[in-house]
Formats: structure tokens, C-alpha cells, sequence
């Protein structure tokens, strides 16, 4: 009945015995596992040959947890359950009273004996009337259309719900209730916005679970660490081998690794996406960069396409970056990148507006201009929109007051960078720079008892900018060299240049240079081992170590461009002055040093005394 409501083929098990199974059960013989294994192999074969087709109703007397396993190994996200459920009294009944079957009502208690109810089948009672089990199956896959459910309700994941609602996806929201401060948050959620009219909302985790379809596909969007942890605990004993948990927020990938064992010792897939894009982002498009189980991704990919931003030939901005956590360490990462290239855009403005100045409109007035060149960027456009703003007639960023905030991200970054001896500079300036802000009371206290003074400069516009894009290149050489060394060390094969393309929209550092890194990275590992970067660099670098100088001459402060110099300046230094760092260590602490006339390698020690 199911199948021809549906109009897809119907499979009864029982023509698929062989004869020597037929046989042994009509002279009432139960059968054994060994006489099952041929039959399973042969309905998981079929079961295989119908998914090509499209769908298939196959009705199967699956007794145990591993007949159903290697029924639905390699198609288990593809399979839904329904148990038909009775009685012993009720099915013997029923099997005294037909006629033309093989297999006596004596072999029933031999299958009840066996039987190993599936928790994650959908249960039906047969005292019910076939027509009213029928309209509740029916009903189940009109509930399980596109089924999405999403944990946490706070910004992101509001608007990430937002999204699916808006591409057609029937939606689960949870939002965990904490008395007197967050209370009936999903609830208010759906009220609030035309989007989620369709979805459902939750307070009770073993609701929300049982409300989405099988393989239950969850997006977390709540804090890291410890929020995270506890979220994990209370949905893994609600789900089933095969339901898939995507953790979207912005967790260390050491973090991620942990959790993804740990939902693994119960078949549960766990998936580390990093979302970059902010509210906007979510809202309308975000960047998605996916670490774990590629089969997994696999089951998601479609999802995640619908709501993913679109690159400029409507590709989506969503990948799969590589095993474990891939996809939250490159995120991370982004958000490394992120934090340099918003210092450097902040010095940018320390020289235009103390070294030369100008008011914050005369400022935006030039970024505009750039943003017709190779340095417009997402940043950029948002550094005009923030210059301009005003209220009560003056300038509002002149009333923000000047203490920088971080959520872990690039400290994340820098201390990964050092775990990995991979240098980056101008990220670590970056986030010193945040951290040298915090300590206002003290740079208050100082700035009256130290004067340092800050003197004229003059520079054009477009030397700045020049300077400003070799900066930006030092730094995402560093950024994506720091992605390259992890994904080395821990096998990821990390593409960079669809890495990069995914990065071209919905993300924050999304930018013209990124869209030319795409091809930069289909032919080398590293940014400035391309002639194309390489003669950018040289016309450029010259110009920017003058204009940095007079920049630290007139005392405006700027780590972020400072160290991108160095940074350039030391990586395409042929000698450096390590052996002399290495003649000292071998002094104070024989530590040895290799010499340069020795090809081996060999450590060798000096008496220098």
C-alpha cells in the first residue's frame, strides 16, 4: 500500500530465500545466522540497485541490530525504518489464518526469541488498520521534508535559520531554557520572523530530537568549550548510529578532535564547520569551511549549498576541507588573517588621520577610491561605512572608546603558529596590538609623564595604498603557509585553492587579492613563490620600508605593517644571522650548530674558551 501510494517499487524478503532456506522452514526449521547471510547480502544488493533508481518499499524481517547493519551498510543516511509491531498473540493469529505460506506459526517464537528492537525505527502498532498505518507513514515523510534542526538561537543562529527557512527547509529550533533569562527564545524566534513560519520550536531536547528525520542532522550554534561539551552530552544518548552533529561555532580544533571520538564510540558523526560572515553573512550567505567525516559531508553538502554565498560563478562558498578538525583550524586561521587585516587597515587610518590630519570623511573619501583598485576588500567598504557615521553632528568613531576586543580566535592562531614553528608576525603583532589597547588607564598614566610627540607626514594616497597591499600579501602568506604546515603535519591535503575560492564571498576577508590567490594556488604551495607576487613585492618593497620608517620617525605606531616588512625582508634573506643565535647556544649550553662545510649535517661543538 505504501509503495503504490508513493508509486515505487515494493520487495518482500521472502521471495528472496532460497530454496534450501524455503525448504527448512517449511519442514519448520528455524534458520540461522548462516543460512541468513546469503539472503541479507542478496536484499543489500537490491537495496543498492533500487537507491540508483530512486526509492524502494522492501518489507524484511530484520531481526537483529547486525542483519540491519549489513542490510544498510554504504546507504545508511538513504534508509528510514518502520517497525510494524504487535503482540506474539496477535501476529499467530494472524499466520494460523492465512494460507499459501511457507513458514508455520510454530517458527514464530524461534523470531521473537531473536528479536532486537531498533530504537531509531518508527514504530507502528498492527492492531491498527493497515489505511491508518498507511496515513501515518505518509505522514512521517511529509514531516521529514528537509529537516534541519538547529541548537542555540542567539544571533547566528537565528539568522542561520533564518537562511534555511528562507531556501524551503522545515526546521527543528532548540534553544536550551535558563529560567528568568532565556525562556521560550525558539518560540519567539518563529514568531518574529515570516521565514520560520514552518519551523517548530523547542525547550526540551528529547522533543527536538524525536521532531527531525532520520539521519538526524543537527547544527550547533552555541558558545565553544564547556556550552558546547554540555550540549554534546545531552543530545548523544537521544541519537542514533548514522545522525550527524555540526558544531558551527568557533571551536579550537583540538576541541573538535575530542568531540568527534567521543560521538564516534556511538556511531554518531560529529562535524566541525567553521561559518565566517558575521549576522549579514548567516543571514544571507555565509562562508563554510567543513572538517570530518567526508561521507558525512557528503550527506550535508546539499544543505549547506542551498544557504551557502556564491562565488562569482555561482559556486557555492562551502567545502569540504579535510579529516578531523580541518575545518575549524582554517577557520581559526581565517580569523588570523582577519585580525592583521583589520590592524593594518587601523594603521592606514593612525597615518591619514594623526600623520596627516585628515577627518574621517576626507579618509573614507580615499578608501572609496580604492575600492576600485586591487585592494577593495569586505573590509574595506565596512571601514568607510564606520568612518562616516555620524551622531549629534560629530563623528561616532571619535566617541568609541579605544579598547580593542578579541574572542580567542587569533590568540588561538599565534600560539598554534608557535606549536608549529611556522612565523606569523604580522598576525601576532595584530593581536598584541588588541591586548596593548586593553591597558587604556596605563597608557593614559604614561602619555602624560613620557611625550613622545607625533610629527607631519607626507605621503600621497597612492603610496599608501601601494604600501598597504605589500602588507596584505606579507600577510596572507603567512596566514595560508601557517594552513599549509597543518595540513602536512596532520594529512588534511588541504586544497588551498578551493580553500581560497570559498573565501572569495560570505566571508570577512573576502577581496579582490583573494580571488587572484585562487589561481595563485593551483600552481604553488606558497603565496610568494609565484613570479607574479614576487614582482609585485620587488617594485613595492622599497617604497614601503621608506614610508613604514618616516611612519615609526613621526611616532604613529604601526606593529601590523612594521612586521609584514620584516617578515618579507627575513624570509627572502638568503644569510641570516642565526648562526651567530647558534654560536651562543653552543657557548652557554653546548647545544651544538651544524657548519657549512660539512654536508652531513653532523651536530658539531666548539670549546670557546
Amino acid at each position: 500500500m505504501l509503495a503504490n501510494k508513493m508509486a515505487i517499487p515494493f520487495f518482500d524478503a521472502d521471495d528472496y530465500h532460497p530454496e534450501e532456506n524455503v525448504a527448512k522452514m517449511r519442514a519448520g526449521t528455524p534458520l540461522n545466522d548462516e543460512d541468513r547471510q546469503g539472503w541479507l547480502q542478496r536484499l543489500h544488493e537490491l537495496a543498492k540497485e533500487q537507491l540508483i533508481r530512486g526509492s524502494a518499499v522492501i518489507a524484511c524481517s530484520a531481526l537483529k541490530e547486525s542483519y540491519r547493519i549489513q542490510l544498510m551498510t554504504g546507504i545508511e543516511s538513504h534508509c528510514v525504518w518502520f517497525l510494524l509491531n504487535g503482540s506474539s498473540d496477535c501476529i499467530i493469529s494472524r499466520m494460523e489464518g492465512r494460507k499459501g505460506h511457507y513458514m508455520p506459526a510454530s517458527l514464530l517464537k524461534s523470531q521473537f526469541d531473536i528479536l532486537e528492537i531498533p530504537s531509531y525505527a518508527i514504530s507502528f502498532d498492527v492492531s491498527l488498520s493497515p489505511e491508518k498505518i498507511l496515513d501515518l507513514m505518509l505522514l512521517h515523510f511529509q514531516n521529514m521534508e528537509t529537516s534541519v534542526g538547529i541548537v542555540g538561537m542567539g544571533v547566528m543562529g537565528r539568522s542561520l535559520a533564518r537562511n534555511f527557512g528562507r531556501n524551503g527547509f522545515k526546521l527543528s529550533l532548540f534553544n536550551q531554557r535558563v529560567e528568568g533569562k532565556e525562556e521560550g527564545v525558539a518560540l519567539k524566534s518563529i514568531s518574529s520572523y515570516s521565514e520560520l513560519k514552518n519551523a517548530s520550536g523547542f525547550e526540551d531536547a528529547s522533543q527536538f530530537v524525536a521532531s527531525l528525520s532520520m539521519p538526524r542532522i543537527i547544527l550547533c550554534m552555541i558558545p565553544s568549550g564547556e556550552p558546547m561539551d554540555m550540549m554534546l552530552q545531552q543530545l548523544l544518548p537521544l541519537l542514533n548510529k548514522g545522525d550527524i552533529i555540526v558544531d558551527g561555532g568557533n571551536s579550537h580544533y583540538k576541541e573538535t578532535e575530542r568531540r568527534q571520538a567521543l560521538a564516534e564510540k556511538q556511531g554518531v558523526n560529529f562535524i566541525g564547520a567553521g561559518i565566517s560572515g558575521g549576522e549579514e553573512g548567516a543571514l544571507n550567505g555565509p562562508s563554510i569551511m567543513v572538517g570530518g567525516n567526508k561521507a558525512s559531508y557528503g550527506t550535508i553538502a546539499p544543505l549547506l549549498e542551498q544557504i551557502a554565498a556564491k562565488d562569482k560563478n555561482n559556486e557555492p562558498c562551502v567545502d569540504w576541507i579535510g579529516n578531523s578538525g580541518a575545518g575549524h583550524f582554517v577557520k581559526m586561521v581565517h580569523n588570523g588573517i582577519e585580525y592583521a587585516e583589520m590592524q593594518l587597515l587601523a594603521e592606514v587610518y593612525s597615518i591619514l588621520r594623526f600623520g596627516q590630519n585628515l577627518n574621517p570623511d576626507q579618509i573614507a573619501d580615499i578608501f572609496e577610491s580604492w575600492s576600485e583598485t586591487e585592494v577593495d576588500s569586505y573590509l574595506l567598504a565596512v571601514s568607510c561605512d564606520v568612518l562616516r557615521k555620524k551622531e549629534n553632528n560629530g563623528w561616532l568613531i571619535d566617541k568609541i572608546l579605544d579598547k580593542a576586543e578579541n574572542k580567542g580566535t587569533g590568540s588561538w592562531t599565534t600560539i598554534t603558529a608557535a606549536e608549529l614553528g611556522v612565523p606569523i608576525p604580522t598576525i601576532a603583532e595584530s593581536l598584541f596590538a588588541r591586548y596593548l589597547s586593553a591597558f587604556k588607564d596605563v597608557r593614559e598614566s604614561l602619555a602624560k609623564q613620557v611625550s613622545v610627540g607625533q610629527a607631519k607626514l607626507n605621503l600621497s594616497a597612492d603610496e599608501l595604498k601601494e604600501v598597504y597591499q605589500v602588507c596584505r600579501i606579507s600577510n596572507h602568506h603567512q596566514g595560508f603557509h601557517l594552513i599549509e604546515a597543518a595540513s602536512k603535519k596532520y594529512s588534511w591535503n588541504v586544497n588551498l585553492s578551493a580553500l581560497a575560492r570559498i573565501w572569495t564571498n560570505g566571508c570577512i576577508i573576502r577581496s579582490n587579492l583573494m580571488e587572484e590567490l585562487v589561481t595563485t594556488f593551483r600552481q604553488h604551495e606558497l603565496i610568494l613563490n609565484d613570479s607574479l607576487w614576487q614582482k609585485k613585492i620587488n617594485n613595492k618593497i622599497q617604497n614601503a620600508s621608506q614610508l613604514i620608517s618616516a611612519a615609526v620617525s613621526s611616532n604613529i605606531p604601526v606593529p601590523a605593517m612594521t612586521s609584514s616588512l620584516i617578515y618579507l625582508q627575513s624570509i627572502t634573506l638568503g644569510n641570516s644571522n642565526a648562526n651567530f643565535i647558534q654560536g651562543q647556544r653552543d657557548y652557554f649550553g653546548a647545544h651544538g650548530y651544524q657548519r657549512t662545510d660539512d654536508p652531513s649535517g653532523s651536530s658539531h661543538h666548539t670549546n670557546w674558551k
